[in-house]
């Protein structure tokens, strides 16, 4: 019998569908491979229980769910290992619970959550970041995608940290032909980026570029509005998904990652999977994925330089970085992350 064969995780997460972002998407790919592995996973998140629209992003649902309701979760779900994904509502009643039974879990930051709710309300950040460095350091490990996200967190006081880095769909994500006509007759070169279009995303930083060709954004968020009155020239494309996805990252002459504030940057891999260069800046995530590999994109505090560096990379390269990251691999560093947490 498979050694994973008779293990249970519960996994909560107050980031779920329908919500489209990094989170999600590590969640999932994670969950299939951990699934081919012989663990059984189960989801707690904001779909189980009434929730309103989150204040100021209304596309993400916060659980209104009672303390006992999420302890019944978690306890009908008989876990050998628990994983709280998010420091939300769900993620703080499940904290709660595991601390109050002497339960061992484990926790990960995928979003800088202090730069995040700064940048929609007046809360200090020093102030947030003590709530999330007592949120981390209850648990027994805290999983972060790369080494400088890592560095950080330690400068913060947080603990514990274990590297769980992500994957990519490399046969579903790939190098195609190019279209004369792109998205309906833009001019070339494409400068693409798939994003929530919205403020910790820092697109305009791309939309109030001076470059050759045409700038696409695929996604969709509060600030869309706003920004397509904004910048008409830009192409808004609102969210895709599965095959059209695909085709839009595949049309691309440079991906362009303009967030400074994300901790890996799930869509960078899913750009270089389709030989698409990367232009972004030099911060964690970004550098984490292309420093030392020259061609396969561009990093530089001027936007613009990066862009038109990465305009004459090399699709080759963009692919073969993309090739060493698989999410049979991540959900290996998951497994053995639950079991060392677990195991003390």
């Amino acid at each position: 019998m498979d050694a994973h064969a008779t293990k249970r995780l519960t996994l909560i997460s107050d980031a779920w569908h329908p919500q489209v972002n990094g989170v999600v998407r590590s969640i999932e790919n994670t969950n299939r491979e951990l699934e081919k592995m012989g663990v059984a996973v189960t989801m707690i998140t904001p779909d189980l229980f009434r929730s309103m629209p989150m204040p100021t992003y209304p596309e993400i649902r916060l659980a209104l769910a009672t303390y006992g309701q999420v302890a019944r979760k978690i306890k009908e779900s008989a876990p050998d290992y628990v994983h709280i994904a998010t420091e939300g509502p769900l993620g703080f009643k499940a904290r709660r619970y595991c601390l109050k039974h002497g339960i061992r879990f484990t926790t990960s930051y995928h979003t800088r959550f202090p730069e995040y709710v700064a940048a929609r309300l007046p809360i200090p950040k020093d102030m947030l970041y003590g709530i999330v460095r007592r949120f981390h350091n209850s648990g027994n490990g805290c999983m972060v995608a790369t080494d400088s996200l890592a560095h950080e967190l330690e400068a913060r006081g947080i603990h514990n940290l274990m590297r769980w880095s992500r994957g990519i769909d490399n046969a579903l994500f790939h190098p195609r032909t190019k279209s004369e006509a792109p998205f309906g007759g833009l001019k070339r070169p494409i400068f693409l980026t798939v994003a929530r279009v919205a403020v910790e995303k820092n697109l305009p930083a791309l939309l109030e570029l001076d470059l050759p060709g045409s700038i696409v954004v695929v996604g969709d968020g509060p600030a869309r509005k706003a920004l397509e009155e904004k910048f008409p020239d830009i192409h808004f494309t609102g969210v895709l998904q599965g095959e059209a996805l695909v085709e839009a990252y595949a049309e691309a002459d440079v991906f362009v990652f303009t967030s400074k504030t994300d901790t890996f940057g799930n869509t960078i891999i899913e750009a270089l999977s389709s030989g698409v260069p990367v232009a972004a800046y030099p911060v964690t995530g970004p550098s984490d994925i292309l420093a030392g590999h020259e061609g396969a994109g561009a990093l530089d505090e001027d936007l613009k330089t990066a862009c038109l560096k990465a305009l004459a990379g090399s699709p080759e390269k963009a692919r073969e970085l993309a090739l060493t990251y698989t999410w049979e691999a991540a959900a290996g560093q998951f497994y053995d992350n639950m079991r060392t947490a677990h195991d003390g």
